[in-house]
């Protein structure tokens, strides 16, 4: 059974920092590119990062691009989202994904999806 577990969401003052955490299990992770998506209530949800399968290739939105690192440890089976300056519109429910069509950002392209977790920043 396919699963992907985020954690690591929560509440955190404008300009701090989290870091959000995805473990995959019931396929093979180090075959699937990954990516991080988020959604506000009311707005479809929007692609945010994405990451080969070797780690060695990534590609952000332009709205988080030199705030927010991902990256992936294989021998684990993990995804991480390292989130910096922090600003009140990154508020969302994080999800992540895995696809193995390679490094895209289309959300249709994305084979699994995790349930989510809440990032609140407050201003």
């Amino acid at each position: 059974q396919v699963q992907l577990v985020e954690s690591g969401g929560g509440l955190v003052q404008a300009g701090g920092s989290l870091r959000l955490s995805c473990a995959a299990s019931g396929f093979t992770f180090n075959t699937y590119a990954m990516g991080w998506f988020r959604q506000v209530p009311g707005k479809e949800r929007e692609f945010v990062a994405a990451i080969s399968w070797t780690g060695g290739s990534y590609y952000y939105a332009d709205s988080v691009k030199g705030r927010f690192t991902i990256s992936r440890d294989n021998a684990k089976s993990t995804l991480y989202l390292q989130m910096n300056s922090l600003k009140s519109e990154d508020t969302a429910v994080y999800y992540c994904a895995a696809d193995d069509h390679g490094l895209v950002v289309v959300e249709s392209e994305y084979d699994y999806w995790g349930q989510g977790t809440q990032v609140t920043v407050s201003s």
